[in-house]
């Protein structure tokens, strides 16, 4: 006599285990192509679309501006995908949390020497805290990101990959999501070969931002203009002071520390020297930049803290690991030594030196043998 035993449901392509009409989906959109496909790609798949932009700031002076995520025309151009489309649309009013969660520190982190990456407190505090919550409140089974990078379901649960096309790859802004945020989120983006191939399904779905420009700037800093933007946020940020060399003899004066980055050569105003001189380091508390030759860039440890560890094991049931890091966005990981001190923090020890290595900006930690992401921290202190 048999007995029949009810089978498990199966997974859809979100991995959820209903049919896609009854998976909810909230999908966060920037106004751009990427959000705008992923948006219009599970709504084509069946999905209960609800999509989700944020208004970050006041965008009433940006309007008109181009290359820039969530100013007003890109409010606008989300609403036009969701009625293209057919799904429910919000704008959120998340201008008091950016501000204190992301612009607040940014200003703070220049004004004390470091160059700080101010994507991924807005992705950590931000879009993967708060507006991931609204999605739970909202009953979304999961929220969905137009991000390149992949999840994957490992052994031990979800993990995070590199994206397909290394040239789209954002797992430096992305190191700081949790495993607990990794549960509800999904990238469809993550597997495509190309931005043409995003590009492509914008068209196929008649999208009309098909052929909008993808974003350059940061959001609130019109034209990568940083000093403008922390001199109205902190008055007298711009105070000059002296350029100085290694040994502390003055070169020559600067206009703020602000306007100054580790590694920066043009721009200095102190020409008529043999060599050229590069920014070592910015001492905000003396109001000095700090001026030296090319190979005293040059950088093998790093302290990095507020780690989020992604591996298997705990980070400290090892004393050493040995992995790649990203100390850049733009650079590609090089091979190091992981030596934990605590659950958060590390001394990362690089096999060969890296250039203009700053403060504020992240460690991103990779798998030598493999796709998969480790998390990261922040570098916190000059060498």
């Amino acid at each position: 006599m048999s007995k029949d035993f009810p089978l498990d449901p199966p997974l859809n392509s979100l991995g959820l285990p209903k049919p896609p009409g009854q998976t909810r989906v909230v999908v966060a959109m920037s106004g751009g192509v990427d959000s705008s496909v992923v948006a219009a790609m599970l709504k084509e798949e069946g999905y209960d679309v609800v999509g989700v932009t944020l208004q970050l700031y006041d965008h009433g002076a940006a309007l008109a501006k181009k290359g820039a995520c969530c100013a007003g025309q890109d409010i606008h151009d989300a609403r036009r995908v969701a009625e293209t489309m057919g799904f429910p649309h919000y704008v959120l009013d998340y201008e008091n949390t950016f501000r204190e969660a992301v612009i607040e520190e940014f200003a703070d982190a220049y004004l004390a020497g470091a160059t700080p990456v101010p994507c991924i407190r807005c992705n950590e505090r931000v879009k993967f805290k708060d507006l991931l919550e609204t999605a739970r409140d909202l009953d979304a089974d999961c929220m969905a990101t137009g991000h390149y990078i992949r999840r994957k379901t490992g052994a031990q649960g979800p993990e995070l990959h590199c994206a397909t096309d290394p040239n789209r790859d954002q797992s430096y802004f992305l190191f700081s999501t949790t495993r607990e945020q990794l549960d509800f989120l999904r990238f469809p983006l993550g597997h495509l070969a190309s931005k043409a191939e995003t590009r492509a399904l914008a068209a196929k779905y008649g999208l009309p931002v098909a052929d909008k420009p993808d974003s350059q700037d940061i959001c609130f800093v019109p034209n990568g203009n940083y000093a403008s933007v922390i001199e109205k946020l902190r008055p007298g940020a711009a105070d000059p002071g002296e350029i100085v060399d290694l040994q502390g003899n003055v070169l020559g004066t600067h206009r703020g520390v602000i306007h100054y980055t580790i590694g920066q050569r043009r721009g200095l105003g102190i020409g008529g020297l043999e060599d050229p001189l590069y920014v070592v380091k910015l001492d905000a508390d003396n109001r000095r930049v700090v001026v030296g030759p090319k190979e005293a860039l040059s950088t093998r440890i790093i302290p990095v803290r507020e780690i989020n560890w992604l591996g298997d094991a705990p980070m400290t049931s090892r004393a050493e690991w040995h992995l790649s890091v990203k100390v850049r966005s733009t650079r590609p990981p090089r091979e190091a030594i992981l030596r934990p001190i605590s659950d958060t923090e590390a001394e990362v020890e690089l096999l060969f030196p890296e250039e203009g290595v700053s403060p504020g900006q992240a460690c991103v930690l990779y798998d030598t043998d493999s796709s998969r992401i480790f998390g990261g921290g922040w570098i916190w202190k000059g060498r």
